[in-house]
């Protein structure tokens, strides 16, 4: 049964075969044309059981072997090996289809390639995800041909492999290493002076030369006899807390992953530059309630925590309710944050539901409100009007970027902090962004 399944006649007999038949109708009239055919016929089934004979004497000819990691980068290029060793005593032309999950929706994906006797060779290929979850890899199917190339063996090799995507951590390593590097600059981060003194009390301490004479403690002076001076350190721990709206407006796509997903790997870059600048970073998910808070904290499992708090997280059809997001806040986060608000409005009747809302939440918070250009629509804006139906299609798309822009007015006017951007940019917009606030000192 083994062998029914993995053998395969080529089309180079199915060729021969017509061949022959056309051969033997000739026959017929011409006696010597049919003496030609049965000499081809005991050819070709000669080469048949040779063919055969060779790919099926060794039990175990091919050997496959498919590296990758455990946890691929969602919306990143994730790569996959795989190993083949020929073991037969002569060289193969191979052609190889890996099993890949049913997510990518992958179907004609074959490699082909030649391998000598005793050879090895290695096939790369990248795959990139646009959906948080389990991707199931399955077998490695190898089909082995001989240099006659009649029949193909068939072998089914490698192990059935589970592989989970999380949010894009290469994205959060690459930008980690950028602010270690100092080489932001060169992705767009700016680099933002520090204003004014945003200090908090460390420690009494004797006074050396080139003290401020401004920190100059009078009292301790009074108390030991010598000048004692106040020490002060930079404020640090505070709480920044990436909330991220589930509702049906981010489910709009944009290059296969859709604006949850940008949110969930942007709220990963920026927890993680807010703990490398040591402030606590936390998580709020909300969608018709609140699903999920992370509380805020800068511990050394925090990162870990978060990652795995945001490769759950799933969209939804329902109108986000904004009423639930303020009680919570209000009951759970009872510090002054810096709340990160990743959400989309399309029209500003659309924000002025929750405008009421967000001004509370603001009351009690640094808010800073994220949401999204519709590049299509700015695609439509750039293109030139061939006819009246591109004019009319083009005028209707300005004045939806013209709203996007009223939008933004509206939110500054209510002391809002905004960052309209494109899916691509949200995080290096959202790191210039939470850098500006600390070097204002408002964080």
């Amino acid at each position: 049964m083994n062998f029914i399944r993995s053998f395969y006649i080529t089309n180079r007999f199915f060729y021969a075969a017509g061949a022959l038949v056309f051969l033997f109708i000739i026959g017929f009239a011409v006696p010597f044309v049919e003496i030609i055919a049965l000499v081809i016929f005991y050819l070709s089934l000669a080469c048949l059981v040779i063919d055969t004979l060779l790919l099926y004497r060794i039990k175990e000819g091919i050997n496959v072997e498919r590296l990758c990691t455990e946890k691929f980068s969602n919306g990143d290029e994730n790569p996959v090996r795989i190993i083949l060793e020929n073991r037969y005593p002569i060289a193969l032309a191979l052609q190889v289809v890996d099993e890949l999950p049913e997510q990518l929706q992958i179907r004609d994906q074959v490699f082909r390639l030649s391998l000598e006797s005793g050879g090895v060779k290695e096939i790369d290929y990248n795959i990139r995800p646009t959906k948080r979850g389990a991707y199931a890899f399955g077998v490695v199917n190898v089909f082995a041909a001989t240099v006659l190339g009649i029949v193909r063996r068939r072998y089914q090799l490698g192990e059935a492999k589970d592989v989970a995507v999380y949010p894009s951590f290469i994205q959060m390593r690459k930008y980690e290493l950028l602010a270690i590097s100092n080489q932001l600059q060169a992705f767009g981060v700016k680099k933002i002076r520090r204003i004014g003194n945003n200090m908090e009390f460390e420690q009494i301490k004797n006074y050396v030369s080139g003290d401020d004479y401004r920190k100059v403690n009078w009292k301790a002076t009074a108390r030991r006899g010598h000048l004692m001076v106040n020490q002060y350190q930079d404020e640090r721990s505070q709480q920044v807390y990436s909330v991220i709206d589930k509702g049906r407006v981010m489910q709009m796509p944009f290059e296969g992953l859709s604006l949850l997903d940008y949110a969930i790997n942007s709220s990963l870059v920026i927890s993680n530059i807010a703990l490398k600048k040591g402030d606590k970073a936390g998580i709020v998910t909300f969608q018709q309630k609140v699903n999920s808070i992370l509380p805020a904290s800068s511990r050394n499992m925090q990162l870990n925590l978060i990652l795995e708090h945001l490769y759950k997280q799933k969209t939804g059809y329902k109108e986000s309710d904004y009423s639930k997001l303020y009680i919570a806040l209000k009951r759970k986060v009872t510090q002054r944050s810096l709340v990160l608000l990743y959400t989309n409005f399309e029209s500003l009747s659309a924000l002025k539901r929750q405008l009421p809302f967000l001004k509370r939440i603001k009351q009690q918070h640094l808010l800073v409100c994220i949401f999204f250009q519709n590049t299509e629509v700015e695609k439509v804006i750039h293109r030139k009007a061939e006819d009246l139906e591109e004019v009319y299609t083009k005028g209707i798309a300005e004045q939806l970027a013209f709203e996007k822009k009223l939008i933004v007015k509206e939110l500054q006017a209510n002391g809002i902090h905004t960052i309209l951007t494109q899916p691509k940019e949200l995080s290096v917009n959202t790191i210039n962004k939470y850098l500006e606030l600390k070097s204002r000192g408002l964080i």
